[in-house]
């Protein structure tokens, strides 16, 4: 992708839910971690254990190209929304 907006590549991997990748469930939450600038691509509650999938980040924006508009978020900061549509909102992690 000559567009790639994010700071890993489109093949590194990312943090997902199943039920995402499987049945269509939206992204609301988008963190970008401050440690190793990993990325995670979840709905609005906490992504528990056994509903984490691993993905590509090229599949993610094939998922959802709206995602690219966070892409500029930088480390320990995240986004997220009430549906899909709705403006992002963008704050640094509380500590």
């Amino acid at each position: 992708m000559s567009d790639w907006p994010f700071d890993q590549i489109e093949t590194c991997v990312a943090v997902t839910n199943k039920d995402i990748i499987h049945e269509g469930a939206p992204i609301l939450h988008v963190c970008h971690d401050d440690e190793d600038h990993g990325w995670q691509f979840i709905g609005l509650d906490d992504a528990e254990e056994e509903n984490i999938a691993l993905v590509c980040m090229a599949e993610i924006v094939k998922l959802d190209p709206t995602v690219k508009e966070v892409a500029h978020i930088p480390p320990g900061w995240h986004a997220w929304r009430q549906h899909v549509g709705a403006e992002w909102e963008v704050e640094e992690y509380a500590e």
